[in-house]
């Protein structure tokens, strides 16, 4: 009988655990969605439905208490007014939140891992207002302009060397346009994924924001340059995403900053990654990659590249040639960020390492993802969060980024129209009229061919109407 009652007084609190709780409730507001996660005890299901007239989602989750502070959670730039909560069947959890406007619903739950528990995650997306919705396929674009290399390459072969614009070949030359370089700044990390933690507790997310918002300032108070911010709050966005709002916003360079971290405090210095076609150049490098892909599985977002829409070796092939057409311009770039890091700090590395970073895969874009220093340093932490040493980490980024596009801006740019008005200080200029061809325009001024290409940098004899060639002194 007493082995009955003891096997019976233990049953007892067992029985107490099956039911879930929810432990804390934490909201994070972009602007084209918001992310509400429950930190669950336990996993749970949930029924997640909306109502309307009031416009509201209800949640609710069998045999679960609330344990949470409901009243303390930051609303503000979310579609949430109000998050109501009670008890349904007994010992159920239902909450409820009042919507100021409409949402698409979706809902998952993440096993635990490094920095949570069990959890739920509701994302409540506003429709019509996604940053990447209808995003530009990469391969499409790729297969548009071989389409038009091959016209070109025919046009050639017919002996024409002048390359028309659509429409404007029989005109006059149009003004031009003078465009801003667009840099694309990518804060790593962000929302309900902290990223690495430091031994004071500092989180990647908040100093890679900092740096990121001084570097911001830096590009939008240079003439010629203007930034776009990937992430301007504190919230999560995927890393294949991240890339898609780049080219959604038609960005020139794509820069993703973050503070490394080792299983060790003794690693320091900073890093700069480009990407690697043939996955890590170093072991450190491997290790890091995977480290930071990872972050799409804190996110719940699975961030490698889908390829079932299109027969998956052609775009395997496309994808590797046009990422070798953007690789040199990053590992360009690259190297003069990692100069002028090498000037306010430790370099981990002493060249620009590549690694198959999900964060980098633009084909279309030169991306590079730096690593400012190791936050698992007690003494590079202290400098991550040290003002002075953040706005040097942002100009050094900025100086190499600048000094690459000054020596190879692209045509369309104010920084292009400069150089080409540098050029026409001696009077010595040319601009090319429809029918012109480089052989021509080379005898009618006594200079030949290879000394004018030389002179006007280009790589082939392909020119375009409207276009200014300064003509060398003979």
């Amino acid at each position: 009988m007493s082995r009955l009652l003891a096997a019976f007084l233990l049953l007892i609190p067992l029985a107490g655990l099956q039911a879930g709780e929810v432990e804390n409730l934490r909201l994070w507001a972009a602007p084209d969605h918001a992310r509400l996660v429950f930190d669950m005890a336990s996993p749970v299901e949930a029924d997640v439905f909306g109502l309307d007239n009031p416009r509201r989602l209800v949640i609710d989750l069998e045999d679960t208490r609330l344990a949470a502070d409901v009243a303390g959670v930051d609303l503000s730039g979310s579609a949430i007014s109000r998050i109501r909560t009670g008890v349904r069947d007994g010992d159920g959890l239902r909450v409820v939140l009042e919507l100021e406007r409409e949402v698409a619903p979706r809902h998952f739950t993440l096993e635990p891992n490094d920095q949570y528990g069990h959890r739920l995650v509701v994302d409540l997306e506003y429709p019509g207002e996604s940053a990447v919705e209808d995003p530009i396929d990469p391969i499409e674009a790729m297969l548009r302009e071989q389409e038009i290399v091959a016209n070109r390459a025919r046009a050639e072969a017919g002996g024409t060397t002048v390359e028309p614009e659509p429409s404007v070949a029989l005109q006059q030359a149009q003004p031009h346009p003078k465009r801003d370089i667009i840099v694309a700044i990518d804060a790593g990390h962000g929302g309900e994924d902290p990223g690495a933690i430091g031994p004071s507790g500092t989180r990647e997310k908040d100093v890679v924001m900092e740096i990121a918002r001084r570097l911001q300032r830096l590009v939008d108070g240079t003439e010629g340059f203007r930034a776009v911010m990937i992430r301007d709050g504190d919230y999560y966005i995927g890393l294949r995403q991240r890339t898609r709002i780049a080219r959604e916003q038609k960005a020139d360079f794509f820069v993703s900053i973050h503070a490394d971290a080792f299983n060790s405090p003794r690693p320091n210095g900073s890093s700069v990654y480009a990407l690697s076609q043939r996955g890590a150049t170093s072991e450190t490098a491997q290790w890091l990659a995977a480290s930071e892909n990872r972050a799409d599985l804190i996110g719940g977002v699975d961030g490698s590249l889908s390829l079932k829409d299109k027969d998956e070796v052609l775009r395997g092939v496309l994808l590797d040639l046009t990422m070798t057409a953007t690789l040199n311009d990053s590992l360009s770039i690259g190297g003069q960020v990692l100069d002028r890091l090498g000037g306010v700090n430790r370099l981990h590395k002493s060249r620009v390492e590549q690694a198959g970073f999900v964060v980098l895969k633009s084909p279309d874009i030169p991306s590079l993802l730096i690593e400012t220093g190791f936050i698992s340093n007690p003494d590079e932490e202290r400098r991550l969060l040290d003002t002075s040493h953040q706005q040097g980490l942002a100009r050094a980024i900025f100086t190499g980024i600048e000094e690459h596009f000054r020596h190879n801006p692209p045509p369309a740019s104010l920084l292009a129209w400069q150089r080409d008005n540098d050029r026409r200080t001696d009077g010595n200029e040319y601009r090319i009229q429809p029918g012109d061809t480089l052989s021509e325009i080379a005898a009618r001024h006594g200079v030949p061919v290879a000394q004018l290409k030389q002179a006007n940098e280009l790589n082939g004899d392909v020119i375009r109407v409207g276009q200014v060639l300064r003509i060398p002194r003979s």
